[in-house]
This record gives C-alpha cells, structure tokens and sequence, in this order.
C-alpha cells in the first residue's frame, strides 16, 4: 500500500473512532430518553430533559435526522430565519421561562419597506444603540398578535421539527436556544397552504453538518445582588421620578448596578406596593370577568412575548394558573411564584411577578391608546389586588 494511501486510511480511522464516544453518548440519550416517554408518554420534553440531566437542545439533537433537522446559528441566521417565517402566514408562537408559558396563535405583522428604511436610516452611523436595535429587528412581529421583541445575540442553537402532533396531524415547528440549551423560542405552523413554503425554508438554512456536537455550556451562577448600602438610592429615586417612559426602566438598573426586584424595595415611597403571589389569580379572574384589556409581557432574555387583548377563560391545574382561550394561552407555575408587585412609573401602572430565585416571571399593564391616561378601571383592579 502506498505510504499516502496508509495515511489517508489512519486519518479516516482516528475520524471515526474519535466521533465514536459522541455518537455512543447520543445513542445511549436516545435511548434513555425512549425510555422516558414509555413510562411517562404525556412528559414534555422540557420536563423530560430535566428528568434525564441534560438541556432540552441536546435531548432534542438526539433526533436530528429522523424528526429534527439542525439550522444555520452563524452570525444572522436566527435574525434571517425568523425573517422568513414571517412568509408562513398564521403560526403559534411559543415563548418561555422557568415558571411561565405565553402561546399566541395569528398572524404576525411586517415592516413596510417605507418603515424599515427610516428604522434604517434611524440614528447616526457608528450608533451603538442604533446599531444594537438594527440587529433585533426582524422586519415585523412589531405589535399585532404576534408580539415579539428580540435580543438575537443570545440565540444559540436552531432546529427545525417534524412530527406527529397529538392531533394526530404532521406538527413542524422552528425552535431556538440559547447558549445553555434552554428553549427561548418556537414557532408553529399553523397555516397547511405554506408547508411548502416551511419546507423551502428548511433546505435553505439546513446545517450543512448535521452530525456536529451541539456546543452547550453550562449556566453561570446569578450574579450576587449588590447590597442596598452600596446603592445611592437617594440619587436612585430621583432618577426614578424623572423617568418619562416605562421603556427608561431597564437602563436605570443598569446605571445603577441592581436587580429589578432589589429595585422595587429601593422605590420612591408610593411607586411600589407589594401584593400576594396569589394575586395572580385575582387579577387575571377580575381582567376576564370585567373583560378588561390587558397586556402581558412575558420573556427569558432572548426574546419577550406581548399579548394585548381580552381575556375569557382562566382556569388551576395542579402548580399552575392558566389562560386557555382559543388564541391565547397564558400557563403561570404559581406555586413558584415568591412575590408580587404594583408598580408605578412614568404614569403607568404594572404588576410584576417574581419567583423564588428573585427572576421576573410575568408583567401586566392595562391596554391604552397612545397619548391617553390609563383606563381608570385598570387602576382601581390593580389598587384592590390582596396585598403580600
């Protein structure tokens, strides 16, 4: 055999002796996982990765090449893919935390070709802010029923699914991650005149590895808090009372260094008035029963879900509050739930849920035109929720 001839045949070798141990653990999660769903068929996968010690992304990688397919993460990608949904028509987005659900089903908006190029033109070249909010838009999802407001830099991992769905049809979904495997993101199809449409979709983002090992990194610790000494609140409540827009808030914990709920006991006196995690149920109970719009703001980091509308139906199952109307789901774990908050700023009124390890889970607003004060009778069920 020719010397080059032995070299290329070792090279091969170590190639597939070196994908062996990879190749030998995904089929050993596979199983396990198979397992799994034999003993507990209704498991969501979520619960099942958790079950199995391992993230969701990589149990689902386990099926790429039977129900999954692994998409394009470089650079734009998640940005462009999600561009391109935009062509499905009418889809159920899926967005969550650790301890809620937001699902809408509809049809998301788009940019005008007007619009996007003034969002474009938007601000001075080299803008640091311009530039970030130019990475996050997508060319829609700006209000309507889907809602959606983007922070890509954290998509991580993409897939696209084919399954069957439990009513018996072909589900196909779009699913993201972020950098530790954890689902920030899926959309739906829900529109069948656009499976192909789905399918183009597919073949043109397709990794062109489908057998490279998902790169997963373990969560780093929560930051710790700073303390309160350590925080110029007099200066801090100022700021607050100055803010002139809600969207203001998230900039004033950075300036400041502290966490959104450290920032509810820092509040002027009056902003905030803390309320029973159990108030969750209240206020989404007294929303449907007054059929009162609202807004519920729900997010994980990568991506924040809106819902703006009437609610009807809410209903307990097990540690969890719900909203099931045909549209709109809304699932709450409020067993986790640990605090709760009216606040108010720049002349808005919220309430903020928060679970046990101080993460915001949910926000609610009442729904109001522009330029107009709240509705009053948003107030007054915000001001008679039971207090903590």
């Amino acid at each position: 055999m020719k010397h080059h001839h032995r070299y290329a045949l070792a090279l091969a070798s170590a190639l597939v002796f070196g994908a062996m141990p990879a190749m030998a653990a995904d089929a050993a999660l596979a199983q396990r996982w198979e397992k799994l769903r034999a003993e507990q068929p209704k498991l969501q996968i979520r619960d099942a990765a958790r079950a199995l010690n391992v993230s969701e992304a990589e149990l689902l990688a386990t099926s790429i090449g039977k129900t999954a397919t692994l998409l394009k993460n470089d650079g734009n990608a998640p940005r462009e893919i999600m561009r391109r949904a935009l062509d499905l028509g009418k889809v159920l987005a899926l967005t969550r935390n650790e301890n809620g659900v937001l699902e809408r089903t509809g049809i998301a908006t788009r940019i005008e070709q007007d619009a996007a190029a003034a969002q474009t033109a938007a601000g001075a070249p080299g803008d640091p802010e311009r530039e970030a909010r130019m990475r996050n838009i997508a060319g829609g999802y700006l209000g309507g029923e889907i809602d959606l407001r983007f922070n890509f830099a954290n998509w991580k991992h993409a897939f696209a699914v084919e399954q069957p769905g439990r009513d018996g049809q072909t589900s196909r979904s779009l699913q993201f991650f972020d950098e530790n495997g954890n689902a920030v993101h899926k959309l739906y199809l829900k529109n069948e005149a656009a499976v192909g449409i789905f399918d183009k979709l597919v073949a043109d983002f397709r990794a062109a590895d489908q057998n490279a090992a998902l790169k997963v990194l373990a969560a780093a610790p929560k930051p710790v808090e700073k303390a309160d000494s350590a925080v110029d609140v007099k200066e801090f409540q100022l700021a607050w009372k100055e803010m002139t827009d809600v969207h203001q808030f998230s900039r004033l914990l950075g300036e400041f260094g502290i966490s959104r709920e450290q920032a509810m006991r820092l509040a002027p006196e009056g902003a905030v008035q803390r309320v029973s995690p159990k108030a969750v149920r209240n206020l989404l109970d007294e929303s449907a029963r007054r059929k009162l719009p609202i807004m519920a703001f729900l997010g994980n980091g990568s991506v924040t879900q809106i819902f703006s509308g009437v609610i009807e139906k809410t209903a307990a199952s097990g540690d969890w509050y719900n909203v099931l109307d045909p549209d709109f789901n809304l699932h709450l774990r409020e067993t986790a739930f640990n605090s709760g908050y009216v606040v108010q700023r720049a002349g808005v009124t919220s309430v903020e849920f928060f679970d046990k390890n101080g993460e915001l889970v949910v926000t609610f607003f009442g729904v109001r035109e522009r330029a107009k004060p709240q509705p009053q009778t948003w107030v007054d069920l915000t001001s008679n929720l039971p207090k903590a």
